[in-house]
């Protein structure tokens, strides 16, 4: 899919890697970016649309569906995330909230608007995912199986979605100089690579963009003699 002449709704655009996405696409010669934010009245590139939207209420999807009828690509963006493991007191409910937005979120958006990219032509679906959709150190335990989940949602989407000619593009990086990952003391990557390489993979008709070096190191590790999912040994 072109970037140029697109028009493209962006989820979670406020900040990090929504925002670096907006910014990119309007230098691509996107014809239209449609920000999803909570609150409108935060500030926006010049060129981007706020559109009100909070991805776990459905009659906020309802709406930005009806509102913005001419999207072309859907980046499902909006994630959250929270330290801890499965074995800690409130890892039930944390796992549930982490779930409604990096799952059921993704699912909510990308039924709303399939028949919206069906009518323009196809399009394509833009789906933020992560190495941890592959690895689960118990760091962040509810988020990376959330993230699981979603690249098994992203992969289901792909197949489904081909009779209307809509492109599915599954976006994987480790950590990234976000909100996100503040205080995580790890190598990062900046949201404006994460997003060139994610729109470059796009342009060229790719399902799955491996971002960075550590997510390329740990998917080629799935097949090792040790996989990479597993406790490495020294």
């Amino acid at each position: 899919m072109k970037i140029e002449n697109a028009t493209v709704l962006v989820t979670g655009a406020n900040r990090g890697i929504g925002l670096a996405f907006a910014h990119e696409l309007l230098a691509r010669g996107a014809r239209k970016v449609y920000a999803g934010v909570r609150d409108t009245s935060v500030a926006l590139p010049p060129g981007v649309q706020a559109l009100r939207l909070d991805v776990n209420q459905p009659v906020d999807v309802a709406a930005a569906a009806a509102l913005a009828s001419d999207v072309t690509l859907l980046i499902n963006n909006a994630g959250i995330a929270q330290p801890g493991g499965f074995l800690a007191p409130d890892s039930e409910e944390v796992t549930r909230r982490i779930f409604e937005t990096n799952f059921f979120a993704m699912l909510r958006l990308s039924k709303a608007f399939a028949p919206i990219l069906k009518m323009n032509g196809g399009g394509a679906l833009l789906n933020v995912l992560s190495v941890g959709s592959w690895v689960n150190g118990g760091e962040l335990a509810a988020y990376s199986a959330s993230k699981s989940a979603a690249w098994s949602l992203t992969n289901a989407l792909r197949n489904e979605l081909a009779a209307q000619h809509t492109q599915v593009l599954a976006l994987h990086m480790a950590y990234v100089d976000t909100d996100l990952t503040r205080g995580l003391d790890a190598p990062k990557s900046t949201p404006g690579e994460i997003v060139r390489r994610a729109l470059d993979g796009l342009e060229a008709g790719l399902d799955e963009v491996l971002a960075d070096d550590l997510t390329v190191q740990v998917k080629h590790g799935l097949t090792a003699a040790r996989p990479s999912y597993l406790p490495q040994t020294s």
